[in-house]
């Protein structure tokens, strides 16, 4: 941090020097840089896309349980209101046969 301190406070000449090595060295830095860099992002690009296949099955398979629970909870809801026709229908049945009287 302190190189830089100095070299933005420097003189035109310090600046100049800087230029110049980064122009020299840069030919030589970004292809060893590249070759580091696209492997790292070649790979993260790939466990994104393992990561989003992934999380598509899990989204399904989600999907089917939640329609699955859905499915039993309607065919239950429809059974217990059956249920209840019934056992009212015969309740006013019991009631009309026996003249009003339960017992």
């Amino acid at each position: 941090m302190g190189f830089l301190d100095n070299a933005v406070k420097g003189t035109v000449l310090t600046g100049l020097a800087i230029g110049i090595g980064v122009a020299v060295l840069a030919p030589v830095v970004l292809p060893v840089l590249a070759g580091v860099a696209k492997p790292l992002a070649k790979a993260a690009m790939k466990s994104g896309l393992l990561l989003y296949n992934k999380s598509k099955e899990v989204v399904a398979e989600i999907g089917e349980v939640t329609e699955d629970l859905w499915a039993e909870a309607k065919t239950e809801a429809e059974d217990e209101m059956e249920g209840e026709k019934e056992t009212t229908t015969f309740d006013q049945t019991e009631e009309v046969k026996s003249g009003g009287q339960t017992s």
